[in-house]
């Protein structure tokens, strides 16, 4: 089963680290389920006190649900939960505390992967591996970035299909204006018709 590797994987880093471990043994008992939406899939994270125990099956409640597609779940990982949440492609239900615990110890016991590849191919080859996935990854978000950039820049500039943000703030202050104009012409309309009536 795919789980069991990456349960132990989880497991040998918990029993290294005494924040991992101590984590575990506060969580004894109790259930986290991860839902993956589209693929009605779940995966339920069981501490027994010593170790996590990762199935896709599990008998009554757990104690807390994170919900999220697969992209807004790896998310999780990689960004900053809160902005996850607070943007809805994450949902929580159950009790948060239990939720933020076993999130703290997933990140407590996120294995060193330079580390486990030099268990495979050797320390010189899983540094340099690295080092090739660093590189290509910061050219990945560089670039990213940069075709972002150009494209707003094209929208903006060359096509005029997007506003700039001073035409979107120069737009908004007309619409202020253009309100505490209107506000101002009914009160003296107001005043006028108070006046008349006498």
């Amino acid at each position: 089963m795919l789980l069991s590797p990456i349960a132990s994987l989880l497991n040998r880093t918990i029993a290294d680290s005494t924040t991992a471990a101590a984590l575990c043994r506060k969580l004894s008992g109790r259930v986290l389920a991860l839902h993956v939406t589209g693929m009605n899939v779940s995966i339920y994270c069981r501490s027994d006190g010593q170790k996590l125990v990762l199935s896709t099956t599990h008998e009554g409640a757990a104690d807390a649900t994170i919900s999220g597609s697969p992209l807004a779940l790896f998310g999780l990982v990689t960004k900053p939960p809160e902005s996850q949440i607070r943007s809805g492609v994450v949902r929580i239900e159950g009790d948060a505390e239990a939720a933020q615990s076993f999130q703290n110890l997933l990140k407590a016991a996120r294995p060193d992967v330079e580390e486990e590849l030099s268990r495979v191919v050797g320390d010189v080859a899983a540094h340099q591996i690295g080092s090739i996935a660093r590189s290509a990854l910061s050219f990945g978000q560089k670039a990213t970035k940069t075709f972002g950039q150009n494209l707003t820049e094209y929208l903006q500039e060359e096509g005029r299909d997007l506003p700039t943000r001073l035409e979107v703030n120069e737009f908004g202050s007309g619409v202020d204006r253009i309100r505490d104009d209107v506000e101002r012409a009914e009160a003296k309309l107001a005043l006028i018709e108070r006046r008349l009536a006498k």
